[in-house]
């Protein structure tokens, strides 16, 4: 029989672990993999990407007395932050997604994400507590494609992450907007004119409601923990499948990267 040397024992560890680790990096990929081709933005504050877009699209983000701490943005009264330079396709429907954790439901009218146009005051958003109290709607420049969500839902608690989603389809150039909160719809309806965000005249909003570099209406008091703008229309199943923080994009490049490092090991 052949003699197994220490150099051959090492060498299979190194596969072992190679495969090991391989199917960790794949398992939160799993049920992750809904449109993320489309995915135009793409932001979860961590350690060494904290300001960053994973896209590329967006330029860094700039902190506007905003506070980036753990993997999470600290959003406050007066105290927001915004991503602009969207060097990104051209956004005609669109799903908006953010997990967040409300720390005051009685700071209200901000967002927790906001896409914004840079040459007139054309907006979308997640927004908490405009039109209703601690109730979650779409904003939207002059309530152009808002209108109260029917059941909608109040916010009763702080320090839980919830996970809101807004989708918007063009219906013969009418606006289809359905909202849904921890994946449950809480809104759908059809109402004001379908809007498409371009190249080089978009920009993405925390906090306020929208506004640019000099800042804008709303507040909100919150961490926010992944924000993402997808450029096509998750149905309510592909949303419930999504979890924050994961690999959504070039997950499956990441993992070539990692399974060639280890097999020149």
């Amino acid at each position: 029989m052949e003699e197994i040397t220490m150099k051959d024992l090492k060498h299979y560890c190194c596969w072992g672990c190679a495969v090991l680790l391989l199917l960790t990096l794949s398992i939160p990929a799993l049920g992750q993999a809904e449109k993320a081709d489309t995915l135009v933005g793409h932001w979860t504050f961590e350690k060494g990407v904290e300001l960053e877009d994973l896209t590329g699209n967006f330029a860094d983000i700039k902190l506007m007395g905003a506070t980036i701490q753990d993997g999470q943005l600290n959003v406050d009264l007066g105290k927001w932050a915004i991503a602009s330079g969207y060097d990104g396709p051209d956004i005609g429907e669109k799903t908006l997604v953010s997990w967040a954790i409300m720390d005051d439901l009685n700071v209200q009218k901000g967002s927790i994400l906001t896409i914004d146009r840079l040459s007139d005051p054309t907006f979308d958003a997640i927004v908490f507590g405009e039109r209703q109290n601690h109730r979650w709607m779409a904003g939207s420049g002059w309530f152009h494609r808002t209108q109260d969500p029917d059941p909608g839902f109040e916010e009763k608690k702080t320090g839980e992450l919830i996970m809101m989603a807004i989708s918007y389809e063009d219906d013969g150039g009418t606006a289809h907007v359905r909202i849904y909160r921890n994946g449950d719809k809480i809104g759908d309806y059809t109402f004001g004119q379908f809007v498409t965000f371009d190249n080089n005249d978009a920009e993405a909003i925390w906090g306020k409601r929208h506004g640019g570099l000099g800042g804008g209406p709303g507040d909100l008091d919150a961490h926010i923990e992944d924000s993402r703008i997808y450029a096509s229309v998750l149905s309510q199943a592909e949303i419930k499948k999504l979890l924050p923080d994961t690999l959504d994009v070039e997950a499956s490049g990441k993992l070539t990267t990692t399974w060639a490092k280890l097999k020149m090991k």
